[in-house]
């Protein structure tokens, strides 16, 4: 495949023969932070490269090539976060909270989080500990955590980019930040 004059008003070029050896690792990265599931990512990645060589025409020229494809994988990991959370029942089962009233399980309650100073890890080593903690999230609250946390993205963007309501959105990340909390408290137990 040669290189392609996406845009004659611009006469900006892409380059789609170059795109695996170029992006793939990069977005392969970018997918798995988002998703957590390394087949998934790979496939996105798969999907991403699919797109946007059937969408060559409209590439505009206005960002690079990478911003452009990035831009369209962050689309696909939207699609998989709407999906995730269209298939999740949203009185799911919870294993820390009562169904009847949402407050936590008695033996589920953690304990309150004030670490004494000699117990505070370094830097590296609780980045670890908050990444494996973030692996156990449900994906539907993964979603969210990622798009608020990792990505700054407002409420009101997160709600209308998944579709669900601002008080869905505030119980999820909430419940989030709870498992975290408990996660992280077993970690350094």
């Amino acid at each position: 495949m040669n290189t392609i004059e996406a845009n004659a008003v611009t006469g900006k070029t892409i380059h789609p023969e170059k795109w695996v050896d170029t992006y793939a690792d990069y977005l392969f990265c970018f997918a798995m932070k988002r998703v957590n599931d390394g087949e998934l990512a790979k496939d996105l990645v798969q999907e991403t490269f699919l797109a946007a060589l059937e969408k060559i025409g409209h590439f505009e020229g206005r960002s690079s090539e990478k911003t452009w494809i990035t831009g369209i994988l962050k689309n696909k990991i939207c699609d998989v976060y709407r999906r995730k959370l269209k298939s999740l029942a949203l009185a799911e089962a919870d294993p820390f909270f009562r169904e009847s009233d949402g407050h936590w399980l008695v033996d589920q309650r953690p304990e309150p989080f004030v670490p004494a100073i000699e117990r505070v890890m370094e830097t590296r080593e609780l980045r670890q500990s908050l990444q494996a903690c973030i692996k156990k999230l449900p994906m539907s609250w993964l979603a969210i955590f990622t798009m608020k946390h990792l990505e700054d993205q407002s409420s009101d963007e997160i709600c209308a980019t998944l579709k669900i309501s601002q008080s869905n959105f505030w119980v999820m990340i909430h419940r989030a930040k709870l498992h975290l909390r408990a996660c992280l408290q077993k970690k350094w137990n």
